[in-house]
């Protein structure tokens, strides 16, 4: 497959993903997701950012998007429910690293903070046995760019307060 086919199969694949990541900046808010608990080292477990509206406006969010692309490109039904779902916990194992790292919510770790949410979607997508090794590590490969871009242009419309 040539490298121009193989990103647009990576960005058809993973999309879902990236709807289920982006929708908690413009809905999240509310009532965190961990409680306002701390863990046994007396840190937040997630801290404030994750929310438990963020997190089920992004399932909805990228659960639709993949069932669009379920009938559109014929991917398996439950398709986009994984994705969205491995995005979230792959996003909250994340967060729970930083925190245990003693980072504040909104602190800058990079690598994690751009595929953290993206190893999550593979893991999980993995019984659809959708995706060939080619796939996942172009997935991984353009992910961080656009990440970093979408995420700047988020904090220059005034949805994020950093633009990482």
């Amino acid at each position: 497959m040539e490298i121009t086919q193989l990103i647009i199969e990576a960005l058809k694949f993973i999309f879902p993903a990236y709807c289920t990541n982006a929708i908690p900046v413009i809905t999240g808010g509310g009532y965190p997701i961990d409680f306002g608990k701390k863990f046994f080292d007396g840190k937040p477990i997630f801290g404030r950012n994750k929310t438990f509206r963020g997190f089920f406006f992004g399932l909805a969010v990228g659960t639709a998007v993949g069932l669009l692309e379920s009938i559109v490109f014929n991917y398996p039904i439950f398709y986009g429910l994984l994705l969205s779902l491995g995005a979230l916990f792959g996003d909250l194992a994340g967060a729970f690293l930083k925190r245990r790292l003693g980072m504040a919510p909104g602190d800058l770790l990079p690598v994690i903070d751009q595929v953290d949410f993206i190893v999550g979607a593979v893991l999980f997508s993995l019984p659809l046995s959708m995706l060939d090794l080619n796939l996942a590590i172009t997935v991984l490969i353009i992910t961080p760019p656009i990440h970093l871009l979408t995420n700047f242009a988020a904090y220059k419309l005034g949805l994020k307060s950093n633009p990482w």
